[in-house]
């Protein structure tokens, strides 16, 4: 890639924006389950409420590590644009496709991240549904 300008690193500033606000909110989210979660395991000690805590942390360890490397990402994104601007353009390149590359590992921990959220919801409603079938 020999022409890269400053426009093309500043096309992922809106997308990565947007990312990190839907990271953003899955992890406020998650803190708003953890909150409830750790007032109902202090109130009934029940084993599980534990495996939700543990399911959670994977998943919060995981939106971590999806906005480390999205953060990342955007930052080399821009000293992709200050080393074009100073005519670095060699180095300009290789700073850019390390930002894809981050960007690529970030959206990976979503896709694993988004599995455990789906393998927890499937585990409630198999609680919901053995329930129904008891009565």
């Amino acid at each position: 890639m020999n022409e890269l300008t400053l426009s093309t690193p500043a096309l992922l500033f809106s997308a990565i924006s947007l990312i990190m606000l839907a990271y953003t909110n899955r992890f406020l989210a998650y803190a708003a389950v953890v909150r409830n979660l750790k007032e109902k395991f202090l109130q009934q000690k029940d084993e599980a409420l534990l495996l939700q805590i543990n399911n959670l942390k994977k998943r919060l360890y995981l939106t971590r590590s999806m906005q480390i490397y999205g953060i990342t990402s955007l930052l080399l994104c821009v000293l992709t644009m200050f080393l074009i601007y100073v005519g670095q353009h060699n180095l300009a390149v290789w700073v850019f496709g390390l930002a894809l590359l981050l960007l690529i590992l970030s959206l990976g921990f979503l896709i694993r991240e988004i599995q455990i959220s789906v393998d927890a919801l499937n585990h409630h409603l198999n609680d919901i549904e053995n329930h129904l079938n008891k009565k």
